[in-house]
């Protein structure tokens, strides 16, 4: 059973991916790692542990990071409602099909 130092593969391979993509994106900008790890007020190491997918690394300082590359406002969108295709379909399927009005609630008739 996998522990919180020990992830699934699967989130071994998706934080790879965050990292290499903060690596793609820094280098992009042309900027160094000790700018960006300045920048996010954290080490030129942990920027490395970050850029190989590190689990170990909190998810504060990849946040950090992202700010520092201007890059936050995806993370903002990972869970978000319009992404949740699972969860729109339970709240939809939770919802009742019929809604019964009791007598007298309604609007008054009579004038």
């Amino acid at each position: 059973m996998p522990t919180p130092h020990s992830p699934p593969a699967s989130v071994r391979r998706a934080l790879r991916k965050l990292g290499a993509d903060i690596h793609d994106a820094r280098r992009r900008r042309k900027l160094p790692m000790a700018v960006v790890a300045e920048r996010a007020f954290t080490s030129r190491s942990t920027l490395q542990r970050i850029e190989a997918g590190d689990a170990g690394v909190s998810i504060g300082i990849y946040a950090s990071v992202l700010q520092a590359l201007g890059l936050l406002d995806g993370l903002g969108q990972i869970a978000d409602i319009s992404h949740d295709s699972v969860g729109q379909a339970l709240a939809s399927a939770a919802l009742p099909k019929h809604i019964h009005l009791k007598r007298g609630t309604g609007p008054s008739r009579d004038g």
